[in-house]
């Protein structure tokens, strides 16, 4: 899938949506110009220097600290630069007045480091951001009030989605709102709200939550001055199209893989899968057996599946298709309309694959998420269903 995957995913991708990828690399100047080489997750010694120093050494060590081999030394390495830049960010902050040219960049330094350090477990950090956090809201630069004010909501989005406590979603999708309406064109911010709407959404029962951040933020972006924002608010269309399926039908058209038009009224009075997919897909070339065992299951019952591709090349999909002989119809659209750009994936705002709707007899969508054994936990009930009523 083509999201998040665990819960720290998640939360590394609100932190670094909300507006901090930006200050942890540098130029190719900033790194030519510092490349003392770190070749292991041992950090130097934070020096007693000058504010400027300081900063360069935060830098230094955010840009070149070694490339961890396991998951395990990325969490030491992200925290051995975080404890050692939030020291050195003090440092700094202890020389200079709020009103100094190097204030925000040590300030935000400190902010973002205690965020991770919080993310990594350390609840003294989590309440020193609370404070520290706090008081740069209250402070005089606007910038650092609103990356204040971000990390402060993925804090608690932080905690939401550890607890998965989605009953403090709603005020979070306020505060995401209300952050956004005061800063509409701020394209950080408008990142992490998107995000926090597309993690509502592949949490088990939160589509109701992601179509109510996406109704709240869409409005938004429209209004915003910024393009690319603006832009964002076009997919939240399709998005919202697509939260809207279950119980309703859904629309099915393109053009086969052997160049033919699709007709949707072929499916009629059928329970139907329709499976956004590609060939360079791990998890859906993985999922392909599970539905290859449902559909020799029931495909006598009238079960079918709907393939639409997002593969750029005729003929690999062509191959891939003959190999594992799958036996559904695929779409596919050439030149324009490949990939992403397929009008269905527009149409619905498909942003990660695979996406699997499983659509029951009477034309409407069942789910949005027919995927492993919950493919089969619903073809089971819906045919079990369909005898009882056959035989009632």
């Amino acid at each position: 899938m083509v999201r998040f995957h665990t819960t720290f995913g998640i939360l590394l991708s609100l932190l670094f949506l909300s507006g901090n990828i930006s200050t942890l690399v540098f130029s190719a100047e900033e790194e030519t110009a510092n490349k003392s080489e770190i070749t292991s997750t041992e950090i130097p010694p934070v020096p007693k220097g000058t504010p400027e120093e300081l900063l360069t050494y935060i830098r230094t060590i955010r840009q070149n600290a070694a490339q961890p081999t396991s998951r395990e030394e990325m969490m030491k390495s992200m925290q051995a630069v975080a404890t050692a830049t939030v020291e050195a960010a003090e440092r700094a902050l202890s020389q200079l007045k709020e009103s100094d040219e190097l204030f925000t960049e040590a300030a935000t330094a400190k902010l973002q480091s205690l965020m991770m350090l919080s993310r990594l477990g350390d609840t003294n950090a989590s309440s020193e951001l609370q404070s520290f956090a706090k008081s740069m809201i209250d402070g005089p630069s606007p910038a650092l009030a609103i990356e204040a004010k971000r990390l402060l909501l993925v804090q608690q989005a932080q905690e939401l989605f550890t607890k998965r406590d989605l009953a403090k979603a709603p005020a979070i999708i306020k505060q995401a709102g209300d952050l956004l309406t005061a800063n509409p064109d701020d394209a950080a911010t408008a990142g992490l709200a998107m995000q926090l709407a597309s993690a509502f959404e592949h949490m088990p029962g939160g589509e109701v939550l992601s179509k109510q951040a996406y109704e709240t933020f869409g409005p938004i972006f429209e209004k915003s001055k910024n393009d690319s924002i603006r832009q964002m608010a076009a997919s939240f269309q399709g998005t919202l199209r697509r939260l809207s399926l279950p119980g309703n039908p859904m629309k099915i058209t393109g053009t086969l893989l052997n160049g033919q038009p699709f007709d949707q009224s072929t499916l009629a009075g059928k329970i139907v899968l329709v499976d956004f997919w590609a060939t360079w897909c791990g998890p859906c070339i993985a999922e392909i057996p599970n539905v290859l065992e449902q559909y020799e299951k029931y495909h006598s019952r009238g079960f079918e599946v709907i393939g639409i591709s997002l593969d750029q090349e005729r003929d690999a999909l062509e191959k891939f298709v003959a190999d594992r002989k799958i036996p559904w119809p695929i779409l596919f659209e050439p030149s324009e309309g490949a990939g992403w750009q397929h009008p269905l994936a527009t149409y619905y705002g498909i942003s990660g694959i695979p996406t699997v709707i499983l659509i029951g007899m009477d034309g409407n969508v069942v789910s949005l998420n027919a995927r492993g054994e919950r493919l089969g936990e619903l073809l089971d009930e819906l045919y079990k269903d369909s005898s009882n009523a056959g035989g009632s």
